[in-house]
């Protein structure tokens, strides 16, 4: 019997009882990260790495049960020994090893390797059997150093100022929203947030994250406040009512699937920068690599292309179809409607 099993739940430790990020309501449930497509509503017990114990109960409410544990501390569930090591995607997120007689497999969540300050360092950990996302698992998605993309984004702003328009950009409001804020600072006199933005920042600043000050935007907000600023709203901003008080406004889109321009013209972008919380093409393979795990499982993204490619590599892999993958940037934009 495997140690871990894909189920019309999640993924299940029969020895242990548990289910790492399940999608249907389970006994115990061993959270990777907050984003919703993860960290699920129903469970009766919640593990987390203790940086995200905050935006869960943020998100699902303060009265879930919830466990928060360190990085690389051990917890034993009836003789499987579980330990959280840092993924790098987002605030708190965890990569969660799992042992049991020798044998060692880790679900990684979503990750990525490049340090972004905030997120920790993704950290190698050995295994015999690796679960990877492959959210952008295909050769063209090949990130630029995330020095670049800020110093673009901070000139495409003054740009905007130069010729009298606001600055929108749209962002994951847990994730890139807070990247943006961290990296500019001191390059932007002032950054106004929407609300769902504006409430993950304030639950971030109460648990001692060095994050600038932001203002809330609301109705009354005046205009005058726009000139020179960043306005960050979520991408379910876009096209909406909320967003013509900033008129005239350029709008830029961060996230990783603008590495393909078409992208930006179907979100009706006058901006695209691809700066993505998740691993591009070579740092998925350098992950696996790696780890040294001698089976692969992809989920999301691209799974069964990354999944061939690896045995073409000689590495044993296959595509496992999961429920992850829903939030914004996980999911491929809808291709325009053909005239």
């Amino acid at each position: 019997m495997q140690l871990l099993q894909f189920t019309d739940k999640g993924i299940y430790c029969p020895a242990g009882d548990f289910y790492i990020d399940p999608w249907q309501p389970v006994r115990r449930a061993v959270i990777t990260h907050a984003h919703s497509d993860h960290a699920r509503w129903g469970h009766q017990h919640y593990l987390c790495q203790h940086d995200s114990v905050p935006l869960l109960k943020l998100r699902l409410g303060s009265d879930i049960q919830v466990q928060g544990a360190a990085f690389g501390e051990t917890i034993r569930y009836n003789g499987v020994t579980i330990s959280l090591h840092p993924a790098g995607h987002i605030i708190g997120s965890a990569q969660i090893r799992v042992e049991q007689a020798g044998e060692v497999w880790v679900a990684s969540g979503d990750y990525k390797l490049e340090n972004d300050g905030l997120s920790g360092q993704f950290e190698v950990v050995k295994c015999h059997t690796f679960i990877t996302e492959s959210t952008f698992g295909l050769p063209i998605y090949n990130w630029l150093p995330q020095e670049t993309i800020f110093d673009n984004i901070a000139q495409w702003i003054d740009n905007n100022s130069q010729t009298d328009k606001n600055s929108v950009i749209l962002a994951y409001s847990l994730g890139k929203a807070q990247r943006l804020l961290y990296h500019l600072k001191g390059k932007v006199d002032h950054f106004l947030v929407h609300g769902a933005i504006f409430n993950t920042h304030q639950v971030l600043l109460e648990n001692g994250w060095d994050l600038p000050p932001v203002t809330l935007l609301t109705p009354d907000t005046p205009k005058s406040v726009f000139k020179n600023s960043l306005i960050i709203a979520p991408p379910s901003a876009a096209d909406s009512t909320w967003m013509r008080k900033f008129n005239p406004y350029a709008l830029g889109v961060c996230s990783g699937w603008m590495q393909v321009r078409g992208n930006m013209r179907r979100r009706n972008a006058d901006a695209g920068f691809a700066l993505s919380d998740h691993a591009d093409w070579p740092a998925l393979l350098a992950a696996v690599k790696a780890t040294g795990a001698q089976k692969v499982y992809a989920t999301h993204g691209f799974s069964s292309v990354f999944a061939r490619y690896l045995q073409d590599t000689g590495i044993a892999a296959s595509e496992v179809k999961t429920a992850f993958g829903e939030e914004e940037e996980a999911v491929p934009p809808t291709p325009a409607p053909t005239p």
